[in-house]
């Protein structure tokens, strides 16, 4: 089913449906493919779907987690220069696995924090979880887009969603 932000919804519903959303399509976008397709370089930069999926893995921790005290799980990589990018000894199971494992802890930072509570952000500087709700949808949707264009360069599927059948 096709999410859409609520037309008459609460500032907070209205953001974190627009995030859910968007997550939701990324991973829609790794159905159906093989590990290899999973992991091979579009661009000349290398990015690939997997990669995607892990880098937004970590954003969830360091906005929603980190900022407001919440707990984050250890990084098994440095998040400066290996976030985007998926070692042959990370299988696709477990990078699935550490997005999910940081969309629930993000959740629960999101559910139990008012918009206008302020943390301290990975960088030093101070942010709202309004602000940070607005920034990652615009990360999660750009990263979408991304895994869009990888997506269509490996199999031609596009788009924003499933298509939904009228049967």
């Amino acid at each position: 089913m096709i999410r859409s932000v609520p037309y008459t919804g609460s500032e907070k519903d209205s953001l974190y449906v627009a995030l859910d959303r968007h997550r939701d399509v990324v991973l829609w976008k790794l159905d159906g493919l093989g590990d290899e397709a999973l992991r091979r370089p579009a661009t000349p930069s290398g990015t690939n779907l997997l990669g995607l999926v892990k880098h937004l893995a970590t954003a969830e921790y360091d906005w929603f987690c980190t900022p407001f005290g919440r707990e984050s799980e250890p990084f098994w990589f440095d998040t400066e220069t290996e976030d985007m990018t998926v070692g042959p000894d990370e299988s696709t199971a477990d990078i699935l696995a550490f997005y999910t494992r940081a969309r629930v802890a993000a959740d629960r930072a999101i559910h139990e924090t008012d918009l206008d509570e302020t943390g301290t952000a990975w960088d030093g500087r101070v942010v709202s979880m309004r602000w940070v709700l607005i920034h990652m949808v615009e990360e999660t949707a750009r990263h979408a887009g991304h895994a869009d264009i990888v997506r269509e360069l490996i199999d031609g599927t596009a788009g924003d969603h499933r298509e939904i059948s009228q049967e």
